[in-house]
């Protein structure tokens, strides 16, 4: 047996543990929770109340803020990094039902949310160790000293016009309900499936609104050099509220990051593991 095929086979055997999939299951919990609490500070900075920042962090330091808040926090980063390693196992040895590039693309996603699903476990483990930590600042920092030269400031329009691409993307893909798939249908009531699709519909779009504003506030970071606007999510949502019927928006915003949440919920029943 060739070396890549070993590899293959010991991920496909770390894919099917009954441990790693009990551990993804639970992280769409955490998952969902997290995205509640980011819904709420949405809500909160829609009315001007906001006394944290409107992104992941800020949302785990709320959580951190609770009973047992840092017990919760690990946890679900533990959830999350569980969520990560599963999808970078489907990402080297997934989706095995799609052929060509069909299943290129579905990889390509994995590996995405892979990255995605690790930063946010690296989030909360930040929050468990310093519940000061502050995403939003660390980025203005980081883009800040990247804008000192001439190619750092393309770097980070690149990484604007990335995030705005995801943002576009994430509302095609509910809008087309391409999410479907990945759940088992076949096991929810009709009552449940609809419910189902709404959640998603309304969770992706919002999202994908959320992201492409964060990735065009990047792009005019880096072309008026003004680290200022490189705050990610928490950026996002102040310049959204600050617009005409801002408030609003907002709250639509805050409700579709919501209905993700519980769309959470049920993909840790019914996603297909």
């Amino acid at each position: 047996m060739s070396l890549t095929r070993s590899a293959e086979a010991t991920a496909s055997r770390t894919a099917d543990s009954r441990w790693l999939e009990l551990l993804a299951r639970a992280g769409f919990i955490g998952y969902g929770i997290l995205h509640l609490l980011f819904a709420w500070l949405a809500l909160q900075i829609a009315f001007g109340t906001s006394s944290d920042d409107g992104d992941q962090s800020g949302a785990l330091r709320t959580l951190s803020a609770q009973p047992l808040g840092k017990f919760l926090v690990i946890a679900v980063g533990v959830g999350l990094l569980a969520m990560a390693i599963w999808q970078a196992l489907e990402a080297a040895v997934g989706h095995r039902a799609e052929r060509g590039r069909e299943r290129a693309v579905e990889r390509l996603a994995s590996a995405g949310r892979a990255v995605v699903y690790l930063y946010f476990a690296w989030t909360a483990f930040k929050v468990f160790k310093d519940a000061s930590s502050n995403s939003a600042d660390q980025q203005e920092a980081l883009t800040g000293k990247l804008m000192t030269s001439s190619g750092g400031r393309w770097l980070v329009g690149l990484a604007g016009v990335v995030l705005a691409v995801i943002g576009v993307g994430l509302v095609i893909y509910g809008i087309r309900k391409r999410f479907e798939k990945h759940l088992k249908t076949g096991e929810m009531s009709p009552k449940t499936r609809r419910l189902a699709r709404r959640l998603g519909i309304a969770g992706y779009v919002a999202k994908g609104v959320a992201y492409g504003i964060a990735g065009l506030l990047i792009i005019v970071a880096a072309v008026n050099y003004d680290p200022e606007k490189a705050r990610g999510l928490d950026a996002a949502l102040h310049t959204l509220g600050e617009q005409s019927y801002g408030t609003f928006l907002l709250t639509l915003v805050a409700l579709g990051i919501a209905a993700f949440g519980v769309y959470c919920f049920l993909q840790s029943r019914y996603r297909k593991v």
